[in-house]
């Protein structure tokens, strides 16, 4: 395509920026602290919140600018926690939680590098760029299904703690001569962490939780992008979660001896020999929360698990069912029915079985009982008029006699801006 062309051309440029300390300034900063504040997050191995840090905003962030830009700044090591990967599952993820004042500083160095590289990453990469999002990756896919049925599903292993430094740093070498610059990314990739008091490097990777490690993610694995699109394989990829497509199978494995080769000799990493697989669209496989086959285009089994995990957390029978309660309840099914219910899923019948689960969770929390009996004197209108219960179904989209886009009627009558009798009351 014209486009991938003219980006494989830029690429080709050996142009070096040469002054980014100088771009840092009191906009530069202030812009920083306004994104970390927005994303909000826990304190760090110092327990400053954002918000003590912000009653000292001012002075902060000129004791702060000012050490960027002299090379005088030296990152804290991050507070490690460890995250359950699913629900019952007892593998964890770690994430490397750094003190306010390194996320802001974090973020200043993304603000100064991402203008350098994005430009560079392919069009067929998704994750944590401006303009872009999971629900264009799936779309990617299934655009590229049309026509092809094998699909290459690749994992690589511990991706973001097994990075090496020497890989991140070479490459960002490639692009950027601003020696106070590459310094400070180099600190922030050493700077250790802190697990139950004790200090330990990091001589390798790159946190789950630095706000600088989604960019260096695409930094490393647009080495991978280029080398399918050089090879004329169609994909989509984001972060490090990507599916290659293919007309045959014969292909798809000769698509997975490229990756491996890239994946282990170019970049020091690992593929995941028991989620790395070739399979058909006919049989269907999971790609960011979704599993997608000629079928259906689902939520996954496991993301469905986690959903059920966060209903049941807010639904126990010992709590009182009231307005907060639903509140509650509402921003969950708000967040996963917007993810999930898009122009390509097919989760209609699927959100009103779960619709009824979480209703009969709501029965049973306001009588402390489970009974069948309980839905004639707890009916649907009860939650929906009364309480203002969303309903997932709601969410869902269908397309009209002409073409156009509008969300479905539920059976009870609630949509996502609430029940009908509180939206006549907005107009």
């Amino acid at each position: 395509m014209p486009g991938d062309q003219i980006q494989k051309e830029h690429m080709s440029k050996k142009v070096k920026a040469y002054s980014l300390t100088g771009r840092i300034t009191d906009l530069v900063i202030r812009q920083a602290f306004k994104s970390v504040k927005r994303n909000r997050g826990a304190a760090g191995v110092d327990k400053v919140s954002i918000g003590m840090f912000e009653a000292n905003l001012d002075e902060n962030l000129a004791a702060l600018m000012q050490a960027l830009k002299k090379g005088q700044f030296q990152p804290k090591p991050l507070r490690r926690v460890h995250i359950p990967k699913g629900p019952g599952s007892r593998e964890t993820r770690p994430l490397g939680i750094p003190v306010v004042r390194d996320r802001v500083a974090q973020e200043v160095l993304r603000l100064l590098l991402a203008p350098i590289f994005e430009p560079q990453f392919h069009r067929c990469s998704f994750g944590f760029i401006r303009g872009r999002n999971c629900h264009m990756a799936i779309e990617e896919v299934l655009r590229l299904h049309e026509q092809d049925n094998f699909v290459l599903d690749a994992d690589i292993k511990g991706f973001f703690d097994n990075i090496p430094h020497r890989v991140i740093m070479d490459l960002v070498t490639e692009k950027v001569a601003d020696g106070n610059i590459l310094t400070l990314l180099q600190r922030f990739l050493t700077a250790g962490v802190m697990l139950d008091g004790v200090f330990k490097p990091t001589v390798i990777g790159t946190p789950q939780g630095g706000v600088i490690s989604p960019l260096l993610s695409n930094i490393v694995l647009n080495q991978l992008d280029w080398a399918l699109d050089g090879a004329g394989y169609r994909f989509a990829r984001y972060a490090d979660d990507f599916v290659i497509i293919c007309p045959t199978g014969q292909q798809a494995q000769e698509a997975l001896k490229l990756v491996k080769h890239v994946i282990e000799t170019d970049l020091g990493l690992q593929l995941s020999p028991e989620k790395t697989h070739v399979t058909t669209y006919g049989k269907g496989y999971e790609f960011l929360g979704f599993h997608l086959s000629s079928r259906s285009r689902r939520m996954r089994d496991k993301s469905e698990q986690k959903f059920k995990e966060k209903v049941k957390m807010l639904t126990r029978r010992h709590h009182n069912l009231d307005i907060k309660a639903i509140e509650k309840l509402n921003r969950v099914i708000r967040g996963t029915a917007n993810y999930f219910a898009t122009e390509f899923s097919t989760e209609r019948w699927h959100f009103q079985k779960l619709d009824s689960w979480i209703r009969m969770r709501l029965r049973a929390m306001k009588t402390k009982r489970k009974s069948v009996n309980d839905n004639r004197r707890l009916k649907c209108g009860y939650f929906v008029r009364k309480l203002g219960l969303l309903t997932m179904e709601s969410f869902c989209t269908s397309r009209d006699r002409h073409g156009k886009v509008c969300r479905v009627i539920p059976r009870n009558g609630a949509t996502p801006l609430g029940p009908p009798g509180e939206r006549s009351s907005r107009r």
